[in-house]
């Protein structure tokens, strides 16, 4: 790919990722995410073009809103930044074409849903009832662009579909036995749909084990170490911290989908062998 293409098609997967970020905190507030237009989120002010340029905006600013001069996340440009990334490998990886805009989609897709569920533990419809779609219609056209792979076809998203929210569900509801409350939220489900559509019936459960293996390990890691050292610090009791299973969930899937079928060959041939 050359670099004048890389740089088109970053930008359009930071635009992408411009429109992500109003969908990552509008959704869970319940808000449109057509109107009003993008505006401060501290003072209000709507953002000019200029000053809503992906990544450079933020930068040309010195990450601070023009009209109220108060700080503006970095979450905005990361975010951006993270889906030009994607655009970019996507279309290197696959070249220019149907199959490489289906891989860029659906990773940002994915993305959205990860940073959705860790700031605000939901993953609302707009994210995966809009993929599901578009996933199934993208397996349909595949059939007639031959560029299915590494994709599932009609057929087995259909399957996948349902056997990863089927799975997914079971999860949740042994889980609500087992501890007495609530242990996965209806988003799961409708994002093991979108996903297992993509992935099929094998690599689908494959995400839901991958994502229970890396949710284990970071919690053990990462999450119980920081929270039991931020509740000694602010002298309070500690509490076992709730983590959204959608934030592993999201790049399970996208594991899955591209080295699935490799790992589950790994697995058969070791168990058999």
């Amino acid at each position: 790919m050359s670099a004048a293409l890389a740089v088109i098609v970053f930008f359009i997967g930071a635009s992408i990722g411009s429109f992500l970020n109003v969908c990552i905190l509008r959704w869970p507030a319940e808000e449109s995410v057509v109107r009003p237009r993008s505006r401060c989120p501290r003072c209000g002010n709507t953002l000019a073009w200029y000053d809503n340029v992906p990544v450079v905006s933020w930068v040309v600013l010195r990450a601070r809103c023009r009209n109220c001069g108060l700080p503006i996340s970095p979450m905005y440009p990361l975010v951006e930044a993270a889906t030009g990334a994607i655009w970019v490998t996507a279309f290197a990886a696959a070249g220019p074409g149907f199959l490489a805009v289906r891989l860029a989609v659906f990773a940002s897709i994915l993305l959205g849903i990860a940073i959705t569920d860790l700031r605000s533990y939901v993953i609302p419809d707009g994210f995966t009832v809009s993929g599901l779609i578009f996933v199934a219609a993208a397996s349909v056209a595949g059939v007639f662009s031959g560029s299915q792979y590494p994709f599932s076809g009609p057929l087995d998203a259909l399957l996948g579909a349902c056997v990863g929210a089927g799975a997914i569900t079971i999860v949740g509801w042994l889980g609500e036995v087992a501890l007495k409350k609530e242990a996965m939220g209806f988003g799961d489900s409708t994002l093991m749909a979108m996903a297992g559509a993509a992935l099929g019936p094998a690599r689908s459960l494959l995400a839901i084990l991958l994502a229970a293996a890396i949710g284990a390990v970071a919690f053990l890691v990462f999450v119980m170490p920081i929270g039991w050292f931020r509740a000694r610090a602010r002298g309070q009791p500690f509490e076992t911290p709730l983590v959204p299973f959608g934030v592993f969930l999201a790049p399970a899937s996208a594991v899955a989908l591209l080295w699935g079928n490799a790992l589950i060959d790994w697995y058969v041939g070791h168990l058999t062998g």
